[in-house]
This record gives structure tokens, sequence and C-alpha cells, in this order.
């Protein structure tokens, strides 16, 4: 009797939650856990990263890791890519590559997502990140320059010098990117500033789209017009290098700003 007395006071064990209660956990707290929005254009903000979000979610509750998501993003862009190379230029080809190179996007913030999830990344992991995404910047406009030049849409050979311009323009900028918050940190701390960014004009975000990864990607759909392509390309080329000569241009005050400070 007084065993039985005992079990029948023993508390429940809680029942394990439910795949869809761990989806929607990991959700909510990647929604509050999210990086500075600051200077990421529209598409990349108001569409990349809130699907990234959810596939994270999934992602973490499948035992899904950052790296591997880099290298599943990694593949989807490459295998899109591939085709655009080997392929001619068709409705077809444009829709297959455009989806490839977007969920391939998709997987490249997923992977930061998932790291957030597990409290924080890693050196290896940002490293592979941020390689990976130079070699695709530079395959991305190999692969329109090797199309180009298999499948003619126009007569001069001068069209090849657009995605040859065009590289040299995106990796110019993707360095700035990368080493002028470094610069801009350190000189903040020699100089006792705060480093932290002021408030962001609204329409920033949309001006910035020409400049989104994410347009990139469904540029491709233009495929089904080659010529189109071309000149969509080619205005693309346009904005981006005259948004880098005036992000340039800002870099340079605000870093000569600090060293003035320093002295």
């Amino acid at each position: 009797m007084a065993v039985s007395s005992t079990l029948s006071h023993t508390p429940p064990t809680p029942e394990p939650p439910t795949l869809r209660a761990w989806y929607r956990a990991n959700v909510q707290a990647l929604g509050s856990a999210q990086k500075a929005a600051r200077g990421t254009p529209a598409y990349s903000r108001l569409v990349n990263r809130p699907l990234a979000r959810r596939v994270a979610a999934a992602g973490h509750v499948v035992g899904l890791s950052p790296n591997t998501a880099t290298l599943v993003g990694a593949g989807l862009t490459g295998t899109g890519l591939a085709l655009l190379v080997v392929d001619e230029p068709s409705a077809g080809l444009g829709l297959g590559v455009a989806v490839l190179l977007a969920l391939g996007y998709v997987m490249d913030s997923v992977d930061g997502q998932l790291a957030r999830l597990r409290g924080g990344g890693s050196l290896a992991g940002e490293f592979l990140d941020h390689t990976l995404d130079c070699v695709k910047t530079c395959v991305l406009h190999l692969a329109v320059l090797v199309s180009l030049f298999r499948f003619p849409v126009v007569d001069s050979d001068a069209a090849l010098v657009v995605p040859m311009v065009f590289l040299v323009v995106d990796m110019t900028t993707y360095f700035g990117m990368i080493l002028v918050p470094f610069l801009r940190r350190r000189g903040a701390v020699a100089a006792g500033l705060d480093s932290s960014a002021g408030p962001e004009h609204p329409l920033r975000k949309w001006l910035m789209l020409p400049h989104d990864y994410g347009t990139f990607c469904w540029a491709f759909l233009l495929l089904a017009w080659p010529r189109l392509f071309l000149l969509g390309y080619a205005s693309l080329l346009v904005v981006n290098a005259a948004l880098l000569v005036l992000a340039s241009a800002k870099w340079w005050r605000e870093l000569r700003s600090l060293d003035l400070l320093e002295t």
C-alpha cells in the first residue's frame, strides 16, 4: 500500500515538445535575435532573411549545421551557374538559374541564423561563409562571360567586356564592405568614439536594390529574351559602378576624419 501511495503522487513526466512546437519556438527565437538590418537592401531584408529564418528553424529541428547549410547553398548556386554556362539562353534556363540562385541565397542566410540558434558561430564557419561568397561573386560574372561567348546575343565582342568590368566592380565593392567596417571600428576605438551607425534613411533599402544579390538572382529570368538580359545586366553594372564611386568617396571621408582625430 505504501508503494502504491508513493506512485500515485509521482508527478507525470512532461511530454517532449512536438516538432511543430520546436519549429515555432525556433522561429520565435530567431525573430528576436536578428542581426542589424541597417544597410541591407530591400529584397535581402524583406524576402530573403524571413525565408531563411523559417528554413533555419526547420533545419535546426533536423540537426542541420551552419557549415552544411553554407555548402548546400554553394551547391545550389554552383548548379545554377553551371547550367548558365552549358545551356543556350531560354525561358526555361532563365527560370531554372534564377530559382537555383535564389535558393542558394536563402541557404547563404540560413547558416548565420542556425549559428544564432546554436548560441553563436565559429571563426572557421565565418571564414568558410565569406570565402564562398567571394568565390560566388567571381564565378557569377565569369559564368555570364562564358555564356555570352558561347551564345552571342549581339554581333560585337564588346559585350564580353561587360561581365569583365562587372567582376572588378563587384569584387572591389565586396572588399570595401569587408574592410571598411573593420577599419572604422579600429579608428573609433583609437579615437575614443562610438562606432555605432546613426539612423538609416527610410528610402535607403529601396535605393540599394540594384546592389541586392536577390536582384541579380531574378534578373536571370530575362534570359527568355537574351538581348533584354544583356541590357538589364549592363544597366545593373552602370548603377553598381556609380554606387561604388559614391561609397568609396564616403568611406574615404570617414576614415580620413578618423585619421585626423588620432593625430
